[in-house]
C-alpha cells in the first residue's frame, strides 16, 4: 500500500514537540543527479512558498485524530488552529514555537528552529547544510523526502510527502528519538494568501490567581 493510501484523507498538524529536529540513523544516503535535480525541485517550491492556508488532519502517536486549520507565513509563523472542542493552540510567532492549552490556561514554548518544523519556515530554505536529505523515495504522482539533522541524525527523522504535477506538500510525518511518529496530511491548500499578522501573535494567559484579585 502507498503511503499515500496508509495516510490519505489524515491532515495532521505536527506537534509532536520532540525537539530534536528529524534524523533516522540510516545509512548515509548519497544523491545521484537525477536525485539531485529532485532535491534542487524541493527547494524551489518550498522557497517559493511564502504565505499558505490549509484544513488538517492529526495522527497523534496514541492514535488520537484531530483537526483543523493550519497557516504558514515564512519566515519563521505558523498556527495550527484546532476544531472544537479540543483546546489546543500550537503556534510560531517568527521566535518561538509554543503549544497553549487554553482550556487549562497553561503554554510551553521552544525555539521554532529547534523543532522539526523549522525547516519550513526558515528565511533560506536548504536541505544540504545543518538538515539533510537522509532517504527519497519516487512513486506514481508521489514524492517523499526524509530529512535529519546532519550533526545529530540519531535524534529523529521528518518525511515530507509532495504530490507531482504539479509538486505540493500534502503529508509529513515525524519520528522521534523514541520512535513514536506523528502524521499530518493537508487539504484545501491555498498559496500567496493575506494572511492577517494577528495570527501568529501570542498573548501570554494571566495567571488564574491574578484574576482572582482584580
Amino acid at each position: 500500500m502507498s503511503i499515500f493510501r496508509r495516510l490519505a484523507g489524515l491532515a495532521p498538524v505536527l506537534i509532536s514537540v520532540c525537539l530534536a529536529l528529524p534524523g533516522g540513523g540510516a545509512a548515509a544516503f548519497s544523491p545521484d543527479a537525477e536525485q539531485q535535480a529532485e532535491i534542487g525541485r524541493v527547494e524551489r517550491y518550498l522557497n517559493g512558498t511564502v504565505t499558505l492556508q490549509a484544513r488538517f488532519s492529526q495522527i497523534a502517536p496514541d492514535g488520537e485524530v484531530s483537526e483543523g486549520t493550519f497557516y504558514l507565513r515564512r519566515p519563521g509563523r505558523l498556527r495550527f488552529e484546532y476544531d472544537p472542542p479540543n483546546p489546543v493552540l500550537v503556534m510560531a510567532d517568527g521566535v518561538w514555537l509554543i503549544y497553549h492549552d487554553r482550556e487549562l490556561g497553561q503554554f510551553n514554548r521552544w525555539p521554532v528552529y529547534a523543532t522539526p518544523l523549522g525547516v519550513l519556515v526558515a528565511e533560506q530554505i536548504r536541505l544540504d547544510g545543518d538538515v539533510r536529505v537522509s532517504n527519497m523515495v519516487r512513486q506514481p504522482g508521489a514524492l517523499e523526502l526524509t530529512l535529519v539533522q546532519k550533526n545529530k541524525p540519531g535524534q529523529g527523522s521528518l518525511t515530507l510527502i509532495f504530490s507531482d504535477k504539479p509538486l505540493e506538500l500534502r503529508q509529513w510525518w515525524v519520528v522521534d528519538a523514541q520512535g513514536e511518529i506523528t502524521a499530518v496530511a493537508l487539504t484545501s491548500i491555498e498559496k500567496d494568501l493575506k494572511l492577517d499578522p494577528k495570527l501568529f501573535f501570542f498573548s501570554e494567559p494571566t495567571p488564574a490567581f491574578l484574576d482572582e484579585d482584580r
